[in-house]
């Protein structure tokens, strides 16, 4: 019997969740934003997914350089509970 859209799509998403090392996102964000996202990757000549990837590391990493190892505040940003 042959699967529906629904349960290719299933199939899928749960391949591409196996042993890869990501994850999917599902959000709504506004129409500027998105026209943002759009432009930006366009200029920099990469996908979408690359560019919020990038946005994001960069953005984790200045926080995490300002952050001593050990302190609470690390402990915070980390969710690491005493």
């Amino acid at each position: 019997m042959a699967k529906t859209s629904a349960q290719r799509q299933a199939a899928y998403r749960s391949r591409r969740n196996q042993g890869e090392g990501i994850r999917r996102l599902n959000t709504w964000i506004s129409m500027p934003a998105y026209c943002a996202l759009q432009r930006l990757a366009k200029h920099e000549g990469i996908s979408q997914r690359q560019l919020i990837e990038h946005l994001l590391l960069n953005a984790d990493d200045e926080i995490v350089e300002r952050l001593e190892p050990d302190t609470p505040q690390w402990e915070q940003y980390f969710g690491v509970t005493p």
